[in-house]
C-alpha cells in the first residue's frame, strides 16, 4: 500500500563537529519519503520555490515517490540553517526562513485522497487538521509534532491528536505537552487522549513505544561515526510507515518489527550529511542491521533452577 505523507521540503545549511552541509536537500517530508520509499510507494504533498533545481525532483522521483503533489510557487524554498556541537541531540537554529512554506495551503489530489496510509509530518496543527479533513478513511494515521507547536497552539493539537492512531514525538516534547517529567506518566496522559500507539524518540537512546497494555523499547545502533543527525526523527518515520504499509500488519508484533526498521534507516541517516547515505543504501544492507539490531537486544530465558 502506498503512503500518503504532507510535510516541508526544504533546504538545509548543517555545521556539525565533523563537518558541514550548505544548502543540502532536507526537510521531514523529504527524508520520511526518502526513507519509506525502501519499502513502498510515497505519495507526497509539500510546496518548494522557483529555485528549487530539477536534480532533486528526479531524485525524488527515482524513489517512486509520487511528486504530483508537490507544488512550486514563485519564491524561495523554505530554507533551515542549524549548528550541532558534540552533543548531537540538540540542534541550535542559526535561521529559519519559511519562504514560500509559509503561506503553503496543503492540498490533496483526488487521487491521494483514499490513501490507507497518513503521515502527517512537522507543520502547523491546523494544517495538519486541514489534511484530515480532506482525506476519506485511512486505515493508520500518524502524526509528528515539535515543542513549538506544543507551546503555541496547544488546543489544535490535541484536537488532531484526538483524529490519529500513533503520534511520534521526542521526550523533551512528550514531557511538555504532558507536564510530566517522568516519560511513562507521561505516556499515559497523552494516551489518554485517544491514541493506539506513542512513540518516543530518544536520540542515541533509542525510542520507547507505548500502548496502553505494554511497553517496547528499542536501542539506537551503536555506530563508530555519527556525521549529521538531521532528519534522522523523519527518516524514523519513514522506515516505520514505510514497514507497515508494506505488510499491513499492524498488530502489537507488527508494529515492534516497524519500530526496528524505523531505528534501522535512521541509524544509516545519520552516517552521512543530508541524505547522501540514502543514496547509496542497498536493500541487502537493511537487512544486515535489522539482523544486527535482532542480535544486540536478544538474550535468553531465565533458566532453571
Amino acid at each position: 500500500m502506498s503512503i500518503l505523507v504532507v510535510g516541508s521540503v526544504a533546504f538545509d545549511s548543517v555545521e556539525t563537529p565533523f563537518g558541514k552541509g550548505e544548502n543540502v536537500l532536507g526537510g521531514s517530508a523529504t527524508y520520511f519519503s526518502t526513507s519509506a520509499s525502501f519499502f513502498t510507494d510515497v505519495n507526497l504533498v509539500a510546496v518548494v520555490g522557483e529555485d528549487f533545481p530539477q536534480e532533486h525532483f528526479d531524485f525524488l522521483k527515482s524513489r517512486n515517490i509520487n511528486v504530483d503533489g508537490l507544488s512550486r510557487s514563485p519564491g524561495k524554498t523554505f530554507h533551515w540553517k542549524g549548528k550541532y556541537g558534540y552533543d548531537l541531540n540538540e540542534a541550535q537554529t542559526l535561521a529559519t526562513h519559511l519562504n514560500v512554506f509559509e503561506h503553503f495551503k496543503p492540498v490533496i489530489p483526488a487521487a491521494y485522497k483514499d490513501a490507507e496510509y497518513l503521515f502527517l509530518a512537522n507543520i502547523d496543527p491546523e494544517l495538519q487538521m486541514e489534511v484530515l479533513n480532506q482525506v476519506r478513511k485511512p486505515r493508520v494515521i500518524a502524526c509528528d509534532t515539535m515543542n513549538f507547536w506544543i507551546a503555541s497552539k496547544p488546543d489544535a493539537l490535541k484536537k488532531v491528536i484526538e483524529r490519529v492512531d500513533i503520534l511520534v514525538i521526542n521526550e523533551g516534547e512528550a514531557r511538555q505537552f504532558s507536564q510530566e517529567a517522568n516519560l511513562v506518566k507521561a505516556a499515559r496522559t497523552i494516551l489518554d487522549l485517544g491514541l493506539k500507539t506513542l512513540i518516543i524518540k530518544r536520540g542515541e537512546y533509542g525510542v520507547l513505544m507505548f500502548n496502553g497494555a505494554s511497553v517496547f523499547a528499542a536501542p539506537a545502533y551503536p555506530l563508530e561515526e555519527v556525521f549529521d543527525p538531521t532528519g534522522a526523527g523523519d527518516t524514523f518515520a519513514g522506515g516505520f510507515m514505510g514497514y507497515l504499509a508494506n505488510t499491513g500488519d499492524t498488530s502489537e508484533a507488527g508494529i515492534r518489527q516497524a519500530l526496528i526498521f524505523g531505528s534501522v534507516m535512521a541509524s544509516f541517516n545519520v552516517e552521512d550529511f543530508s541524505l547522501n547515505r540514502m543514496k547509496s543504501l542497498g536493500y541487502k544492507e537493511i537487512e544486515e542491521r535489522y539482523r544486527s539490531f535482532k542480535a544486540l537486544t536478544h538474550f535468553e530465558g531465565l533458566p532453571s533452577l
